[in-house]
């Protein structure tokens, strides 16, 4: 695969077991790049690399727990150890609605109904990991000769929440953080953009509709608000039409476009 947009480069993908990040793995092989699929389960990164293999790519999967700076440091440098060069990351890890779902749960739940653990776990895995992995990473995009960061954020960043405050406030944050490193980074050959996505049918928000939106931690009585609703388009969206915008940031097509939150959201916004 030594042509396509994304030819020569090489791509660090979080979250990348499955759903959006798995799909943008397989884009992004098919378009020419080496990928590094990360995520907290071992095997579900292997079943992303050996698809790629299978198209006739390649893919190096890697065990990190984003929360953990050492695990960062040392998954950067295990991709520049085996491609010798990095030219984007894609921070998409984070946890969602999936998680209420979880064993132990983890609440998405209001302020007053949401321990303090779990605030704590939902913003270092959405927002701090994007900290670590620009902190490590970012200097390798640098010797590499530039590239760009994508992070996936979320319209809940835009718009908030009824609920899942942790969560909103994670991707509000994620999208301001992106605007620094990009003025930051932009002199340095290095563009940073956020994708905010809608709801796409994933493995993390597919619990809360199977549901039909009701929390299982949610105190009786409590407000639900059903997965999918008021969606213009009309439905959800599928995680290849995520890795395609991805994609185009990640490019060169994008060469102009630094600091920019991309809705891709079904319209979902507009109401």
């Amino acid at each position: 695969m030594s042509e396509g947009r994304l030819a020569g480069k090489v791509a660090l993908i979080t979250g990348a077991g499955s759903g959006v990040g798995r799909a943008t793995a397989l884009l992004f092989a098919k378009e020419g790049a080496r990928v590094i699929a990360a995520g907290r389960t071992l095997a579900k990164c292997e079943e992303t690399a050996e698809q790629v293999a299978g198209a006739g790519g390649e893919c190096l999967p890697v065990l990190c727990d984003v929360t953990n700076s050492e695990q960062v440091q040392a998954m950067i440098e295990q991709a520049v150890a085996k491609f010798g060069e990095l030219h984007v990351i894609v921070n998409n890890a984070g946890i969602g609605y999936a998680a209420e779902f979880a064993d132990p749960p983890v609440s998405m739940l209001d302020v007053i109904n949401t321990p303090e653990a779990d605030w704590h776990t939902v913003m270092d895995t959405t927002l701090t990991s994007v900290f670590l992995t620009s902190k490590f990473g970012i200097p390798e995009i640098i010797r590499s000769g530039g590239g760009a960061v994508v992070n996936i954020s979320s319209m809940m960043g835009i718009r908030s929440s009824w609920d899942g405050h942790a969560y909103t406030a994670a991707k509000a944050g994620m999208n301001n953080l992106t605007g620094s490193l990009a003025m930051r980074y932009a002199a340095d050959g290095v563009r940073v953009n956020c994708v905010a996505l809608g709801g796409i049918d994933t493995p993390m928000i597919r619990p809360r509709i199977m549901s039909g939106g009701k929390s299982p931690l949610a105190p009786e009585g409590a407000r639900t608000q059903p997965a999918g609703r008021g969606i213009p388009l009309g439905r959800l969206g599928e995680p290849i039409e995520i890795a395609y915008p991805i994609l185009w940031l990640a490019s060169d097509e994008a060469s102009y476009v630094t600091g920019a939150v991309l809705i891709a959201d079904g319209g979902a916004t507009l109401w």
